[in-house]
C-alpha cells in the first residue's frame, strides 16, 4: 500500500479546485484518510467484524465506493459464509486501477478469501442484485442530497431479510454550540496528525461543495423512509460516526 504523505494542499494555491478523487489523491489517500478521519481504521476493521453477523450462504456483499478497497478486504478477512462474493463500486478510474492491485496483493497474502469484482461505476446506476450486507463507508455525503433517499430505496429493496447497511459519514449538529465544540476537536485532531492551518483552511474550501453532511437525525429519518426498520449508532468518534440499519 501506497506510504506517499499527503502534502496536496501545503502550498498555497491560487485557486482551491473542488476536491476530486483523482491520480494525486489515490497516491496519499491512506495516508490523507487516516490523518483526517478520527476513528477510521476501527470503523473499517469492525465493519468486516459486523459483516460476518449479517452475511448469508449465496449472497452478495456491496461495497459502495470502495476507493482503495479498505472495508473489501475487511469484508473478506472476516466473512466465511459458503458462496458469498463481494462487488466494490467506485466511480474514480484511479481508485478501481489502485483498488484492483491493493486486492490482488491480498491473495498472494491469505487463502480461501471471498472472491471480489471490481467495477468502475456510478452506485447511482447500478442495477443491485439480492444482499446480505452493504457497505457506505463516508460515500453517501458526496452524492447530492436529492439523491440519497432513492439510492437508499434501492438498496433496502436489494437487502435480503436478515442482512443489513453499514452507514458510515461525517456528521453535522443541529445545536449551533455542539457543531462548533465538535468541528474545532476535529480541526485539533487533524493538527495533532501533522495538519498546517494552511493545510485544513484549503481542504475545508475543497471539500464544501461536495462534501455535504447530515444531522444523525436526518440519516435515521432518511433510512426508514427508505423502508429499513431500525437504524442503531454503533461507533461515534467526534464528527464522525457509523450506523447498521435493518431491513
Amino acid at each position: 500500500m501506497s506510504k506517499e504523505s499527503d502534502r496536496l494542499f501545503a502550498q498555497p494555491l491560487p485557486l482551491v479546485q473542488d476536491f476530486a478523487f483523482n491520480e494525486a489523491v489515490v497516491r496519499v489517500f491512506p495516508d490523507m484518510i487516516k490523518r483526517s478521519v478520527p476513528g477510521y481504521p476501527t470503523i473499517v476493521e469492525n465493519i468486516g467484524v459486523l459483516a460476518a453477523q449479517f452475511a448469508q450462504p449465496h449472497s452478495v456483499l456491496y461495497d459502495l465506493g470502495s476507493s482503495l478497497g479498505a472495508v473489501t478486504q475487511a469484508l473478506r478477512r472476516h466473512v466465511k459464509s459458503e458462496d458469498c462474493r463481494v462487488i466494490a463500486v467506485d466511480n474514480s478510474s484511479a481508485m478501481v486501477e489502485r483498488c484492483s492491485e491493493y486486492l490482488h496483493a491480498q491473495d498472494s497474502m491469505f487463502q480461501e478469501l471471498l472472491p471480489v469484482e471490481v467495477i468502475e461505476a456510478d452506485i447511482l446506476r447500478l442495477e443491485f442484485q439480492p444482499a446480505s450486507l452493504v457497505a457506505l463507508n463516508f460515500t453517501l455525503q458526496f452524492i447530492q442530497p436529492a439523491q440519497r433517499l432513492p439510492l437508499l430505496s434501492r438498496i433496502r429493496q436489494a437487502l435480503l431479510p436478515g442482512g443489513a447497511l453499514i452507514l458510515s459519514e461525517k456528521l453535522r449538529f443541529n445545536d449551533a454550540e455542539e457543531h462548533a465544540l465538535l468541528t474545532e476537536l476535529h480541526i485539533a485532531f487533524k493538527r495533532a496528525n501533522g495538519y498546517s492551518e494552511l493545510e485544513i483552511a484549503q481542504k475545508r474550501s475543497a471539500l464544501e461543495n461536495v462534501m455535504l453532511p447530515d444531522s444523525l437525525e436526518e440519516h435515521r429519518e432518511r433510512l426508514l423512509a427508505a423502508g429499513f426498520s431500525k437504524v442503531v449508532p454503533w461507533f461515534q468518534c467526534l464528527n464522525f460516526a457509523s450506523l447498521i440499519a435493518l431491513p
